[in-house]
């Protein structure tokens, strides 16, 4: 294999993974750059399309709408059902991004697991039992570490990183729902009334 089939192979199978960030392999983000437009050619029969933000660092591929005529292909990428309190929990940590880069000062929102608490309290049905409520809580941000949106800091349990790939996830017409959303949010939670799971692709 050639040095380019090489670069390629690197970048497709890095994509093919799951989300790939600048940061975490720089030779596969170089190759990406190099080559994207053959990336996109090859994983285009697959259905996929490349979404590649370069000035977040992360990449990743995500299911094509096809073309009129064209027949649909069966899922690569698989929707994700989300929850209410984890949909919830998406656009607030959204939200503070869009805050966080509003300042033009830091590039890294770090929270503690107390913000994130006291963020859901507001939009959550009240619970007389205090250690049951923040346990859900603790299910909520684990399902979002597995999807890759948060990540613990190194030797601090308590404490993450909301990573930038979630601008590129929850896009601008998503957000520009928000504010309804969390009106919507808000007389759920007064009522205690369940809400529809929530797709995202």
């Amino acid at each position: 294999m050639n040095a380019p089939e090489a670069h390629l192979s690197l970048a497709l199978i890095a994509l093919l993974k799951g989300v790939m960030y600048r940061d975490n392999d720089l030779s596969a983000w170089q190759a990406l750059l190099e080559l994207q437009a053959r990336v996109r050619d090859h994983v285009s029969v697959l259905g996929l399309e490349l979404v590649l933000d370069e000035g977040e660092g992360c990449a990743y591929l995500r299911q094509r709408a096809p073309a009129a005529g064209e027949p649909e292909l069966p899922r690569l990428v698989p929707r994700r059902q989300l929850s209410y309190p984890v949909s919830l929990l998406l656009a607030l940590l959204r939200k503070k991004l869009v805050e966080l880069d509003a300042t033009g000062g830091e590039t890294r929102l770090i929270l503690s697991r107390d913000e994130i608490v006291e963020a859901l309290r507001l939009f959550l049905p009240e619970s007389a039992n205090e250690v049951r409520f923040v346990e859900r809580v603790d299910g909520h941000i684990n399902r979002i570490i597995d999807m890759g949106f948060i990540r613990r800091l190194r030797g601090q349990d308590d404490q993450y990183e909301v990573r930038r790939i979630l601008k590129t996830y929850v896009d601008a017409q998503w957000l520009s729902e928000l504010d309804r959303k969390l009106k919507i949010y808000r007389q759920h939670a007064a009522t205690s009334m369940p809400v529809e799971e929530t797709e995202l692709s």
